[in-house]
């Protein structure tokens, strides 16, 4: 029987995924729940698992883009011959590394169960956790409750003790991020002793065998979500990278230090190259002279900057989007930084910045003109009756927006805190797909890179989008006086299709009353 794999429902808003890796080739073996490939999504990276065992037949490419529910590839549960001999081969070589690891031990016998091990429940917001360090190697035995790995979670390290006693088989690899529910690993369970000399005596040399021998599987040269992550980063080749994990499978630490390896070759290569090629080293004479360069360096996109570059046309073609301009004195909000910052920080432990007095007053401006907090589906227009205010932040990957829930009800501490925690783990990599959906309007603060002014894309699918830049003096008339105001220019980004003028306009001078009178923030007037 042939079952088919479709691209599962991974996010609210996400409609589509590019194949990353496949970590098995088209005819391979695969086991149930063993990680097949991995999916790359606008906001996250995925791994995808098999539903069943059989022989793999791919449907698509690495680098495709499937739709949410296309099938990605074919699992033939009924294979024979062929299909069935990886599978053959590795039970027989689990079956000789059991009884080997349990020679010194004749009571040890394999009982046929295998108990498999997923990632538990470790709190209530935690969604996945990233396999830190294995503590026990592949095909090591183990006792029950013996602490086998460390995994860590965006709040802490926690410690996995085997649930069975038996030979230890590693699913996941160290870096690996896995959800929670997700298979980490497998234990063969045994029976009537413990063959620990065995196993932590002769298991090493074992283990080192396939390395010397030059065997290769689809794990050679492939890297962890993790290190992938990493090499793309500092943009390295995995294929310059040589895999200290199993079977040559390039690890999270092998990619933080792949930097230095990867430079010495290059500067190694480089006197061998000049002496080589005298010719080619005369014709470069006039470019070394100069001291001007003129090379060029061509670097794949990736997949969420793919996907952001798609989505700001689309924004751009199908939404009628204009943008309305103001100015506000920030003098206030200074002063009122000035004079509070200092006990702000010590009764909260926390910076009282720009970003709590926006926050606010948007939120009150959003309350008083529900269209700019309003959203279109389809022939219908979505009100909401909360804020879920979206914080533009620049992280490694690129510019991700993560959300603070229900922002009008919350003080000028808890916002100043959750903008923190959620810039925090936007540069760390660590935002779910919750953080990062769901948001009714948008802020984005161009101006810590110092834009004077400029026209914000809106946040599909919200309809505007407010934009903040450097704060300038400038000489502006009061009361007939020419004084010197710190200025700071506003931009509202908004869609014509459900945002009439009078809305934009009048949401943004209410916006900018707020914030030349910060006590109506308190007073709610």
């Amino acid at each position: 029987m042939s079952l088919e794999i479709k691209v599962p429902t991974v996010g609210e808003s996400i409609s589509e995924v590019t194949i990353g890796q496949w970590f098995k080739q088209d005819g391979d073996y695969v086991e149930m729940d063993e990680v097949i490939c991995e999916l790359e999504s606008d906001k996250a990276t995925f791994e995808l698992t098999a539903e069943a065992s059989g022989v793999l037949q791919t449907k698509a490419g690495e680098g495709d883009t499937l739709e949410i529910g296309a099938v990605i590839c074919v699992i033939d549960t009924e294979a024979s011959g062929d299909g069935a001999a990886p599978k053959a081969s590795q039970e027989a070589s689990s079956e000789e590394k059991s009884s080997g690891d349990s020679g010194a031990s004749s009571e040890a016998k394999a009982t046929g169960e295998v108990k498999e091990m997923v990632v538990p429940t470790v709190g209530e917001s935690i969604t996945e956790v990233s396999l830190a360090t294995w503590l026990k190697e592949d095909g090591d035995y183990v006792e029950l409750d013996e602490i086998i790995a460390e995994v860590d979670s965006d709040k802490a390290t926690f410690e996995l003790p085997a649930e069975a006693s038996g030979i230890l088989r590693h699913v996941a690899q160290e870096g690996d991020t896995i959800e929670i529910g997700g298979l980490i690993c497998k234990i063969e369970v045994t029976s009537g002793g413990a063959p620990a000399e065995a196993s932590s005596g002769s298991e090493a040399p074992q283990a080192e065998a396939p390395a010397s021998s030059g065997s290769e599987t689809y794990a050679t040269g492939h890297a962890s979500p993790a290190a992938a992550k990493i090499l793309q980063e500092k943009g390295i080749d995995p294929a310059q990278v040589k895999g200290t994990g199993k079977d040559g499978r390039i690890t999270k630490e092998d990619a933080l230090q792949a930097k230095v390896e990867a430079q010495k070759p290059a500067a190694q290569a480089a006197p061998k190259k000049e002496s080589a090629q005298p010719a080619a080293q005369e014709s470069a004479a006039p470019k070394a002279s100069s001291g001007l360069s003129r090379d060029s360096k061509r670097e794949k996109m990736s997949s969420l900057r793919r996907t952001v570059s798609r989505r700001l046309v689309a924004v751009k073609n199908e939404t009628a989007m204009l943008t309305t301009f103001n100015e506000v004195n920030m003098g206030p909000i200074m002063d009122i930084r000035k004079k509070y910052k200092e006990q702000f920080k010590e009764k909260h432990g926390v910076n009282l910045g720009f970003m709590s007095f926006f926050t606010k007053a948007v939120c009150v401006a959003l309350q008083e003109w529900p269209a700019v907090n309003a959203q279109i589906d389809g022939n219908e227009m979505v009100f909401h009756d909360f804020c879920d205010i979206s914080i533009a932040v620049s992280a490694p990957k690129g510019l991700v927006v993560p959300v603070i829930r229900n922002a009008e009800s919350m003080s000028f501490d808890e916002i100043e805190k959750e903008v923190v925690r959620l810039a925090t783990r936007a540069r760390d990599n660590k935002l779910t797909i919750e953080e990062m959906t769901g948001g009714t309007f948008t802020i984005t603060n161009g101006g810590i890179f110092g834009s004077m002014m400029s026209t914000p894309i809106i946040n599909a699918p919200q309809s505007a989008i407010l934009g903040m830049h450097n704060i300038v003096e400038r000489a502006v008339v009061e009361n007939g006086q020419v004084v010197v105001r710190p200025m700071m220019y506003l931009a509202l980004s908004y869609d014509h299709r459900i945002i009439d003028g009078r809305e934009s306009v009048s949401f943004l001078v209410r916006v900018k009353q707020l914030l030349e009178d910060p006590t109506r923030l308190l007073f709610g007037v």
